[in-house]
């Protein structure tokens, strides 16, 4: 049972470092524990199926999983968002990991959820993080996040704290390995080797691959023509999947051909599991039907559906068999293409509409992707209040004629006459 249980924890991944440790825990009848993260920065790409698929594994075979939110690292990781933004995108990225685990059919009641900043700004945390500075070499940690964190001529500070949070983080979340990228590797390898200075013990290590990106090369959430989005629309995937690198007989940093053998190969297996009854997975969301056709041979578990004119469907046992056909050219891209399209639009369709149904997760999303062509809203000016000048005042007032006034105006405003004036008026009407 515990060997099982060993097999189904490992299989399809890339490497493992120190399986012996979890082969221990299960030989004891003990529940291993691991944790995966995920910092959010950019939009999270159909990439991210390879890890979450594994998780389905880690659950069949009784692991305790948690899934890291490690907002402090986005932060932390160049300074890609300020820390309100980050805020947003870590809300976003949870509400999308939930309803992809759902699409799969993965018990989300069995996942913990953890925000790295509701343990990474203790007391003992940063404790600890000032002790492993005082272990850590410059160049060492510069090494440890060279796959991961982005390199700079002059890098910051906080990219060379970066591994050393995320060896403290496996301490701290009390796991027993970590899951993650083969791009990981020299975190992981630094954890392994600073830990046991401080006194904590060493973890065990398990990657999966890389799926190279639609151009070949590393998916990577910040280069649009790399990646698929979990929300791009139906036309948008079979766009992208038409312009994919995808050489007739080459199997080298074949995106499209990676993806089938690292997601949707998997996934047929899950769902063809859960058609035979296995009990950790649910129904999910969506259609759960495996990538085979209709009428395919037992045990096929993907296929390529071609018009019979061309020749008619081709079914696979395995994805060696698959890789074959396309080294061979027996397999044409544009056939390959055309499924892979109709499988992640499978896949996403489920994903799209609970985006749709939710309000509180579009108005995140507005707020942690804003539109950057989006031009900002202009501030309505205020409106002023006429007040009319007043008498002879104003940009077009006309000075006032003598004769408009009026009489008591001019009485108003005659001098009254002195007593020697008064006199000689007087004389002047006597003598008249």
């Amino acid at each position: 049972m515990a060997e099982e249980k060993y097999k189904l924890i490992t299989r399809r991944l890339q490497e493992v470092l120190g399986g012996d440790s979890i082969k221990a825990i299960l030989a004891e009848g003990r529940t291993p524990k691991c944790y995966w993260g995920s910092a959010p920065t950019g939009r999270p790409h159909i990439g991210y199926f390879v890890p979450l698929t594994k998780i389905a594994d880690f659950l069949r075979a009784d692991v305790e999983v948690k899934v890291l939110l490690a907002d402090v690292h986005a932060f932390l990781d160049n300074l890609k968002a300020p820390l309100e933004l980050v805020g947003y995108r870590t809300k976003y990225y949870k509400h999308l990991l939930l309803a992809v685990f759902k699409s799969l059919g993965i018990p989300t009641s069995k996942l913990h959820f953890v925000e790295g900043s509701s343990y990474q700004l203790t007391k003992e945390y940063n404790l600890d993080n000032y002790r492993l500075c005082a272990t850590v070499t410059e160049h060492d940690a510069k090494k440890a996040g060279a796959e991961v964190v982005k390199q700079v001529e002059s890098p910051l500070l906080s990219g060379l704290l970066y591994p050393g949070l995320q060896a403290l983080d496996e301490q701290y979340l009390d796991v027993d390995f970590q899951f993650g990228g083969v791009d990981q590797r020299k975190i992981f390898t630094f954890a392994e080797l600073y830990l046991p200075r401080l006194g904590y013990r060493k973890r065990a290590h398990l990657m999966n691959a890389m799926v190279p990106g639609l151009a070949g090369g590393k998916m990577s959430a910040s280069d649009p023509n790399s990646k698929i989005d979990f929300l791009d629309a139906p036309e948008v995937v079979r766009k992208k999947i038409k312009l994919a690198f995808c050489e007739e007989g080459n199997t080298e940093d074949n995106g499209v051909l990676s993806f089938v053998e690292a997601v949707l190969i998997p996934i047929s297996e899950l769902r063809i599991a859960r058609l035979q009854g296995d009990k950790i997975l649910e129904q999910g969301s969506g259609d759960h039907k495996p990538f085979i056709a209709d009428g395919a041979p037992e045990g096929t578990v993907f296929s390529i559906e071609r018009d019979e004119k061309f020749g008619g469907s081709m079914h696979y046992n395995s994805f060696a068999e698959l890789k074959a056909d396309f080294a061979s050219k027996a397999l044409h891209p544009k056939d390959l293409k055309t499924s892979v399209a109709a499988a992640i639009n499978n896949l996403l369709e489920p994903i799209r509409t609970a985006f749709q149904a939710d309000e509180e997760w579009q108005r995140i999303e507005k707020l942690a992707y804003p539109d950057p062509n989006a031009k900002p809203e202009k501030k309505k000016k205020k409106e002023k209040t006429y007040h009319p000048p007043p008498p002879g005042k104003g940009k077009n007032a006309q000075p006032l004629a003598v004769e408009t006034i009026n009489d008591s105006a001019v009485a108003a405003t005659t001098p009254e006459p002195t007593p020697a004036e008064t006199a000689k008026q007087q004389e002047l009407g006597q003598t008249s």
